[in-house]
């Protein structure tokens, strides 16, 4: 079982920038791929990014088309961390940001097993 907590939301002006940050517990980490999404109020919950861990320090990361050149995903398995930077944010990533655990590469939230409480990021124009 994997268990999930984020941090890092917060309140941002446009164009401005902030890291999220995903710390999991369990010893199985490693065999996960780990995603971001994003709800907004009012819609569905949204793919945002996910990662996958191949060995070393060497990981897949993949993303929505939207999110390409502004997000990037990392993930650091000896702290059994996975980190969202995001940059240059617009008022329309007004979300709540998830992270979720899911034991293949997927972009469908419904194949995610685990997921965190979320944190909410406001961005305002």
């Amino acid at each position: 079982q994997v268990q999930l907590v984020e941090s890092g939301g917060g309140l941002v002006q446009a164009g401005g920038s902030l890291r999220l940050s995903c710390a999991a517990s369990g010893r199985t980490f490693s065999s996960y791929v780990i995603g971001w999404f994003r709800q907004a109020p009012g819609k569905e919950r949204e793919f945002v990014a996910h990662t996958r861990w191949i060995s070393g320090s060497t990981y897949y990361a993949y993303y929505a088309d939207s999110m390409k050149g502004r997000f990037t995903i990392s993930r650091d398995n000896a702290k059994n961390a996975v980190y969202l930077q995001m940059n240059n944010l617009k008022p329309e990533d007004t979300a709540v940001y998830y992270c979720a655990a899911a034991r293949r590469v997927t972009v469908s939230p419904g194949e995610y097993d685990y997921w965190g409480q979320g944190t909410q990021v406001t961005v305002s124009s």
